[in-house]
């Protein structure tokens, strides 16, 4: 599955400045038709079509989607030419905010962003607030939180969510058949306890890397936990809160049952490489990885399952980091209105299934997860994005990513250092970088 075609082990955020893999002032609907005038140009052309470009990220959808997509909203809209231009992540940070403030050669009406790059983008400014455009014709009250929490400050919607991608647990279905376990955990307790089945002698019960935060970020959100919270506009990383640390400590039991290294992420080895192997019973990855797994041991095919992150109760499964695509109309496009409609074209129930089926996505509404009920690994995905979040709604978070005190904190509890000590040192470190002003 392509996690929005950025890294899977990645967030998009992160992506702009690593190539890895996945934050953005207003013209909003109350201001009158002149003021909008004022943030670019009038809508109408005098003659011929009106040129509508939108702004899709390598990956994200396929030739077919876009050619049928493309030729669909031309029908419904005559005399819209729709002009969709498909962007590289690399350096795609000062591309979109060349077009929102104006500098761009080639300009965009709409634009696809990480849904973790929203906050950055409104505090550059330039984007057009939609809080009054269409949120009920786009159901917004069935939004993936994921998506649509980093997509508003203040009550104000600036990012459409688009849609999602998330982690599951990928298991080798003769591992658990040979351990005797006929049903897949759904709760922390019953997933320890067959893990510990499934770990024995060369065997691993899970291979989870020491320092997948995104991993640990759904702990500590189960555990009632923040990575940081913001008060009054001043910013306070939470790692050493009690409830993170509970997060941390199931991290570690969790971790011991296998033998990941406690230094490194998930790509260090990468993780359906080791998976691949036929030792480990267990991995934490988005479902793309299995055809990863798959292509390395063919033998494996067949042989793979899929299930959510178990939660602290059987009721709900796990949190889980929210990856995905919101969609935004800068400022300064002449074409607001066609640009809301190719928004409420891509985000209506056809455009959604048809994305969500083609390219293995999560649509972004909660009543639409039905629709890839076909498709294991995204159906599984969808249970879990139920309880998805993001990474706090920071313009500086890709920089916090960038030095990641996270990661060292991690490593530093699971080879036995003192977990209080080590998270008070990353939440200053997150706490700094946060305040750290434009």
């Amino acid at each position: 599955m392509v996690y929005a075609n950025f890294k899977p082990s990645e967030s998009r955020s992160q992506k702009v400045t690593s190539v890895k893999m996945r934050f953005p002032v207003l013209c909003t609907a109350l201001v009158a038709a002149a003021a909008l005038t004022g943030c670019g140009q009038s809508d109408g052309q005098a003659g011929g079509s009106q040129k509508v470009t939108l702004w899709l990220m390598k990956g994200s959808a396929s030739e077919d989607f876009t050619g049928k997509f493309t030729a669909s909203f031309e029908k419904e809209h005559p005399g819209v030419d729709l002009d969709v231009r498909i962007q590289e992540w690399s350096g795609i940070g000062d591309k979109v905010n060349a077009v929102l403030e104006g500098r761009s050669p080639e300009g965009a009406d709409v634009i696809e962003v990480g849904n973790t790059q929203v906050a950055q983008y409104i505090e550059t400014g330039g984007i057009s607030e939609l809080t009054l455009d269409g949120l009920r014709e786009w159901g917004s009250k069935d939004w993936l939180r994921g998506l649509s929490d980093p997509g508003s400050i203040n009550g104000a919607q600036y990012g459409v969510p688009w849609y999602a991608a998330n982690r599951v647990v990928i298991y080798n279905k003769d591992l658990f058949a040979n351990a005797g376990i006929k049903t897949t955990p759904r709760t922390r307790a019953e997933w320890i306890q067959a893990t510990q089945k499934l770990d024995k002698g060369d065997q691993q019960g899970i291979y989870l890397a020491g320092q997948n935060w995104y991993v640990l970020s759904g702990f500590i959100w189960d555990e009632g936990g923040e990575l940081a919270v913001e008060n009054s506009g001043e910013w306070t990383g939470t790692l050493d809160d009690e409830k993170a640390l509970a997060g941390m400590d199931f991290y570690k039991q969790l971790q011991a049952l296998g033998d990941g290294p406690k230094d490194a992420d998930e790509e260090t080895p990468p993780q359906s490489g080791v998976f691949a192997r036929g030792e480990v019973a267990q991995i934490i990855a988005p479902p793309g990885q299995a055809a990863e797994i798959e292509a390395a041991n063919p033998a494996l095919k067949g042989k793979l399952g899929y299930f959510p992150i178990p939660g602290k109760t059987s009721d709900r499964p796990g949190a889980v980091f929210t990856g995905g695509s919101d969609l935004i109309i800068p400022e300064k496009t002449g074409q607001r209105k066609h640009a809301v409609e190719v928004i409420t074209a891509l985000v209506s129930e056809k455009w959604q299934t048809e994305l969500a089926r083609t390219m293995s996505y999560v649509p972004n509404k909660t009543t639409l997860a039905h629709v890839v009920e076909g498709n294991e690994g995204a159906a599984t995905m969808a249970v879990g994005a139920a309880q998805g979040r993001a990474t706090p709604k920071s313009a500086h978070w890709a920089e916090v990513e960038a030095k990641n005190p996270i990661k060292p904190f991690m490593t530093a509890v699971l080879t036995g250092q003192d977990p209080r000590q080590a998270a008070r040192a990353a939440s200053d470190t997150i706490s700094r970088v946060l305040n750290s002003g434009p």
